[in-house]
């Protein structure tokens, strides 16, 4: 029998059949994808094979091929992966300016992360009505800069309802993973799009400004518009898996786009002479923090070094 799976606990996994059933299923134990190291292989949007059994419950015994799935490197494991969704249209990342500020490195390696899979992101900047002129004046900047590398951005206010309509047409027949740091009100801007899921909402830890955690495990929402869209837990760091150094400029597309001109076929762009790359950043072409972010992922061979919150 085939189906979808829609929830991810962690133990179990839900799959919808396709007469509409939803049973409950497990993972049989010497069940591994060839290729992942992976601490979750099944992941929310994989369509797989199951075997019923007299309890009613199933076991997961394929996955068919994917499409793309996003990872991220697991924080428990730093020599594993953890797949946060798989067979998706675009991933939609939740950042917030303040309350609490969402780092950029955190925002470019998502970016690079989702380049690496070919998966469309768009950048949705949530509680803009809470932020200050100047703070205001910041997030138009950011915007800016993502819009010119070539990514799609909004602002919203999910408690106000500002900005949720053109977020709505964006993903209006789509399947889109939702992400972003613990905090940036994710659970609220979910119930705005999906009424009546009434997600449990959290505020921010007055201690250090950050988010605390809400939602525990993944889950597929059907929306009223059409598509769907994947809830994920909130995520303090975003550590990149498997990602090897040669290949990373082209996930930075704007560092890509200028390394054609590079003297070097095989130019880092940290000190080679001739290099293009490092050229346009003294022109003020390439932002600097996103090269910062590319000199940091360049420098992730520290297993541990971004397991902690940013």
């Amino acid at each position: 029998m085939k189906g979808l799976v829609v929830k991810n606990t962690g133990s179990w996994y839900t799959v919808r059949t396709a007469d509409g059933q939803l049973i409950d299923c497990k993972i049989k134990g010497n069940f591994r994808l060839k290729g992942i190291r992976s601490t979750n292989p099944v992941a929310v949007g994989d369509h797989v094979q199951i075997i019923l059994n007299q309890e009613g419950t199933a076991f997961i015994c394929a996955i068919d091929d994917r499409k793309n799935y996003i990872i991220r490197k697991s924080t428990n494991l730093s020599k594993q992966s953890h797949i946060i969704a798989a067979n998706v249209d675009q991933a939609v990342l939740i950042v917030t300016v303040n309350h609490p500020a969402t780092n950029t490195t955190f925002i470019d390696r998502f970016l690079a992360s989702a380049e690496a899979y070919r998966i469309p992101v768009v950048l949705v900047f949530n509680k803009s009505d809470l932020l200050t002129g100047d703070e205001l004046h910041y997030q138009q900047l950011m915007m800016d800069l993502y819009r010119h590398i070539g990514y799609d951005c909004l602002a919203v206010s999910a408690k106000q309802g500002e900005g949720i309509g053109d977020l709505q047409q964006r993903m209006e027949g789509k399947i889109s993973v939702l992400s972003g740091n613990s905090g940036v009100g994710k659970s609220t801007l979910i119930n705005r799009l999906v009424p009546g899921t009434n997600l449990r909402t959290a505020g921010i830890s007055d201690a250090h400004d950050k988010g605390m955690h809400t939602t525990t495990f993944s889950e597929m929402v059907p929306l009223p518009e059409g598509g769907y869209l994947i809830d994920t837990p909130g995520i303090k760091g975003f550590g990149t898996f498997d990602m090897q150094p040669e290949e990373l400029t082209g996930y930075f597309k704007e560092i890509f786009l200028y390394s054609a001109g590079c003297r070097f076929s095989n130019c880092t762009h940290t000190h080679e002479p001739g290099c293009a790359v490092l050229d346009a950043l003294e022109k003020q072409l390439i932002a600097p923090s996103r090269y910062q972010s590319y000199l940091s992922m360049l420098d992730d061979k520290d297993e541990n070094k971004y397991r902690e919150a940013f």
